[in-house]
């Protein structure tokens, strides 16, 4: 079955216009062709998520390729980036086809790896570079600051050579495990590095009003320097956070204070995009109270609803701006190619219910929160990768 998606207000060009869409139902294969009313949808490029945890190879039973693409499907993506804490560490052509293989069978969606920067995260001995730069979309340590400045200027210097983007976590391991220096200390020294090599840098999920401020001076500067931050630390503050796992993750979630001076970088530009950071485990991993568990919430499913919620509902930002953030600026900086696009229903509450995630994991901190905007369908290189049950249903009895 075919449905004609008549009238759809539709992202082109920065903005909106309404158009047809045409979209093939993956569950019911007949020819027929079901017109829809779809003045009430809006259709978007496919989001496009440059920091996700797919665990695999080497961590299953956390999330797999096949059941992270689907849930980055629901939530309207039409591409992923995978960050390299996987075992084996993709930082040699060996290990990195181990990966790659898994994405070519399971792979709902575009889902390009990262190659470490470090053999093995270890932070000592640079991964081989020049070979994984065909096949990966950047390099990054994630989960683990580069602490050696040398081998940092080394990493960004090969980096730039071969064309690729270096995207740090910066946590400095000589500060206060999650103190805001930790952050904004290693930001400001990486700043220097990318200054001086000219490699394009891109900062992963900062948290902190001081590195809203360095990031600022530093594009102000001319240093070729990217950031994003995540869901999380857009919508919620410390004093949100209850003892329990769902709330535990690294960066954690800061003050008030950052919280705003973060929301303002969304605003004037600072900040590029928003990407999830989405890390599953399992519930016995996150079920240890806060200071017990594992650094890590799932996000794929619930970025969307909970951004156009608390952002462009309350109209802190347009919506066309949250399409930037969450598509068209990912895309352009790590040179994606967007194929794809997703449907959403904006006047659709409904409350967040982990239960029915099709992301293994469970865990978030916006469980039993109120949001709109449903995914309605995505498609992915013009084949439709998610459809929700409930239009499938209603329009069902119209074939």
């Amino acid at each position: 079955m075919t449905y004609l998606l008549s009238g759809a207000s539709v992202f082109f060009c920065g903005g909106f216009s309404d158009r047809d869409i045409n979209v093939v139902s993956l569950a019911d294969r007949s020819e027929s062709v079901v017109n829809v009313d779809a003045s009430k949808y809006f259709v978007f490029p496919g989001f496009v998520d440059v920091h996700v945890h797919f665990r695999e190879p080497g961590f299953s039973y956390k999330e797999t390729i096949a059941s992270g693409s689907a849930a980055a499907a629901r939530g309207g993506f039409a591409a992923v980036c995978t960050m390299p804490n996987l075992s084996p560490v993709p930082d040699c052509i060996e290990n990195l086809n181990l990966q790659l293989d898994l994405i070519k069978r399971d792979a709902r969606i575009n889902v390009l790896p990262f190659g470490s920067i470090t053999r093995g995260q270890c932070g000592t001995e640079l991964s081989d570079i020049e070979a994984l730069a065909h096949y990966v979309c950047g390099f990054s340590d994630d989960g683990r600051g580069v602490d050696n400045t040398a081998l940092m200027r080394e990493a960004m210097l090969r980096a730039k050579s071969v064309g690729k983007i270096i995207s740090a976590h910066c946590e400095d391991g000589r500060q206060i495990k999650d103190s805001p220096e930790a952050e904004w200390k290693e930001i400001e020294r990486d700043i220097k590095l990318a200054d001086e090599t000219g490699c394009a840098f891109h900062v992963c999920h900062i948290s902190t009003k001081e590195s809203v401020a360095l990031i600022r001076d530093a594009k102000k500067s001319g240093v070729d320097i990217t950031c994003e931050t995540a869901p999380h630390y857009l919508t919620l503050a410390d004093v949100d956070c209850l003892d329990h796992g769902r709330f535990k993750m690294n960066p954690p979630i800061r003050t008030a204070k950052d919280r705003d001076a973060l929301l303002e970088g969304i605003v004037d530009g600072t900040i590029d995009m928003i990407a999830t950071d989405h890390a599953p485990h399992s519930a016995d991993e996150k079920s240890r109270g806060f200071a017990g568990s594992l650094n890590g919430v799932v996000g794929l499913e619930t970025s969307f609803p909970v951004l156009y919620t608390e952002l462009v509902k309350k109209g802190i930002i347009p919506l066309t701006r949250l399409v930037e953030l969450m598509s068209v600026n990912p895309a352009l900086r790590f040179d994606i190619e967007n194929d794809g696009f997703t449907v959403f229903d904006l006047s659709e509450e409904y409350t967040v219910d982990p239960s029915e995630f099709l992301t293994m994991g469970r865990s978030t901190p916006f469980e039993g929160r109120k949001v709109f905007g449903r995914c309605i369908a995505t498609v992915v290189g013009g084949k439709t990768v998610y459809e929700d049950n409930k239009f499938l249903q209603k329009y069902k009895s119209f074939n």
